[in-house]
């Protein structure tokens, strides 16, 4: 099977926190987006399913670019508020922050 260089997972939002969340998505940090550029990550998009949330982005070193988001000022900044608001993992610190979701098709 042919790889892509897709990176994809899911989270639930917390209820009570579901209408910021997507508040917060909708009109993200200029900062935030030039991090997640800088570290490699393109065509990056969040799909939502009432509080659950699909993450999917392409990166060629998916590694790197989560130890440069861990070491960011402002990508730290914006996890906090938002690692409040996720049922899961948000710390970029642990080895495992987030589980990926396995790929089991990809059309070139």
């Amino acid at each position: 099977m042919i790889k892509s260089n897709k990176f994809a997972w899911t989270w639930r939002i917390k209820e009570e926190n579901l209408e910021e969340y997507v508040k917060l998505h909708m009109n993200p940090w200029t900062e935030i987006m030039d991090e997640h550029s800088k570290a490699g990550i393109r065509n990056y998009s969040i799909f939502q399913n009432g509080n659950q949330f699909f993450y999917c982005f392409e990166c060629d070193d998916v590694s790197k670019a989560f130890e440069y988001i861990g070491q960011s000022k402002i990508c730290n900044q914006w996890n906090a508020i938002t690692s409040e608001m996720v049922e899961g993992s948000f710390d970029f610190r642990q080895e495992t922050p987030i589980v990926p979701m396995r790929e089991v098709f990809y059309l070139p």
